[in-house]
């Protein structure tokens, strides 16, 4: 066999995009200081030529069958949720999230529901030993029965060990501690991740295999490599939460197989991840009652609605320019409800400092809670409690208009099956909502919203001027 020729080129850690000499902004991405240093070795022609006598034989889309017992359940409703109905084989899957934040527990436990299930399972580790993964199974809970475990980096090892005992799963954790020889750049590297990505991907395809694969994430979140890592696989699902939190959520960013805005919630427990059947009722877990700057909004999460708490707090400030900090909402939204309600309202707000958070660690970034974030402001602003059995849905316009959002009657329906007896909702949605229980109180606008609050509360006392 002739070898291949070795050369040095600049890859963008973030893209992936490909140099022959160093750059200091990536023509990608426009990242800067990302270009890295890699040898790379080209193969020979005598090596890469393909034969011939082989083609590449088509087939006829008609001839194709497909069936519902082609997806595997996991034993998990909320990874099942996420997935789009279980595991499509011969799907090549990324999981992603912060250190410790329990990927590996997560995958760990989809292993032993799989092969309760008789589902033959393998779990490749390139950075915990067997006997470490044997003490994190025994405090998940009992294998009922056995799975198969390997300790290896090497692409070429792990991928005979596939061919030959054929499971159904494969779990490889993790993606930058996986080498091949041929690549000369050391593991995690874009090089080495990135041909190790394509060779996972092959082995799926050809195999009808379905391969986890745990991806490390960047300081910003994202998962580590190239961009063009989560281009190359099937799904990418993202595992979050605070780390001071017990829950976690598992969210897919992409699939190929099923919807992108669906999430599971988890909370995390001595003996593992624990399912999360409902995020409202977890959500709203030590609401305050008869308290001021606090109301409850539905965000929707794919097809699942989830109640959230919105906490608002507007003092005085003692600096020359006011603080404004939000928690789980987009701060730049908040400002800019602020100013409508300065411009429509007449609230001076401007020498007020303001913090909003998203009880319970969540993100909501759907314009559907405007209202609710415009309303705990008004109520911590003036000293006035809100109704506990309230929920508010609304999204705000720059001249003070309440419009309509997306699936009202699914989220009203999850608001009346937690209890809530009224709701705010937008006046183009009143017909929508004839049939649905509970008191619907429709507003045009958000001075409305506002005197509606003013009507059912008692201002306290307060050092606040409206």
């Amino acid at each position: 066999m002739v070898k291949g020729k070795t050369k040095t080129v600049f890859f963008c850690k973030e893209c992936g995009q490909e140099s022959p000499k160093w750059m200091g902004q990536c023509p990608g991405c426009h990242a800067w200081n990302t270009m890295v240093e890699e040898e790379i070795v080209t193969s020979s022609k005598n090596t890469t030529k393909r034969s011939r006598e082989q083609e590449a034989v088509p087939s006829a889309l008609s001839a194709i069958s497909l069936s519902e017992e082609d997806r595997i359940s996991t034993g998990m409703k909320e990874m099942d949720r996420v997935l789009g109905g279980g595991i499509v084989p011969g799907s090549l899957i990324l999981v992603g999230g912060d250190p410790g934040i329990g990927k590996s527990t997560l995958l760990l436990q989809t292993c032993r529901l799989l092969a309760a299930a008789s589902r033959s399972v393998l779990y490749i580790s390139g950075e915990e030993s067997l006997k470490q993964i044997k003490m994190r199974a025994d405090r998940i809970g009992t294998f009922d029965k056995d799975m198969m475990l390997l300790c290896e980096t090497n692409l070429e090892l792990i991928a005979q060990t596939i061919k030959k005992y054929k499971p159904e799963v494969v779990i490889i954790d993790s993606i930058q501690t996986m080498y091949q020889e041929d690549v000369g750049s050391a593991p995690g590297s874009v090089s080495q991740v990135r041909a190790a990505t394509a060779s996972l991907l092959q082995l799926a395809k050809s195999l009808t295999i379905a391969i986890f694969i745990v991806g490390h994430v960047t300081k910003e979140g994202t998962v580590a490599g190239p961009r063009m890592l989560e281009h190359m696989v099937d799904t990418v699902l993202y595992f979050e939460g605070e780390r001071h939190a017990s829950y976690r959520m598992l969210r897919g960013v992409k699939n190929r197989f099923g919807s992108t805005n669906e999430i599971g919630v988890f909370e995390m427990q001595q003996t593992g991840l624990e399912e999360v059947p409902n995020p409202s009722e977890y959500m709203l877990s030590g609401r305050p009652q008869n308290a001021s700057g606090t109301i409850t909004v539905c965000s929707m999460e794919g097809t699942r609605p989830i109640l959230l708490e919105v906490q608002a707090l507007v003092c005085q400030t003692s600096f020359g320019i006011p603080r404004r900090q939000a928690s789980g909402a987009d701060l730049n939204r908040v400002n800019l409800l602020m100013a409508v309600l300065e411009k429509r309202l007449g609230l001076h707000l401007g020498n007020c400092d303001a913090y909003i958070n998203i009880a319970g660690g969540m993100r909501i970034v759907e314009p559907a809670v405007d209202l609710g974030i415009a309303i705990a402001i008004v109520s911590s602003f003036l000293n006035i409690p809100t109704d506990d059995k309230m929920m508010v849905l609304g999204e705000i316009g720059l001249s003070g208009e309440v419009r309509g959002v997306s699936q009202v009657e699914q989220r009203v329906n999850e608001a009346v099956k937690m209890g809530f007896t009224s709701c705010i909702i937008p006046g183009v949605t009143k017909e929508r909502l004839a049939g649905c229980k509970g008191k619907m109180i429709p507003v045009e606008s958000v001075k409305d919203a506002i005197d509606i609050l003013k009507k059912n509360g008692t201002p306290t006392k307060s050092t606040n001027r409206s």
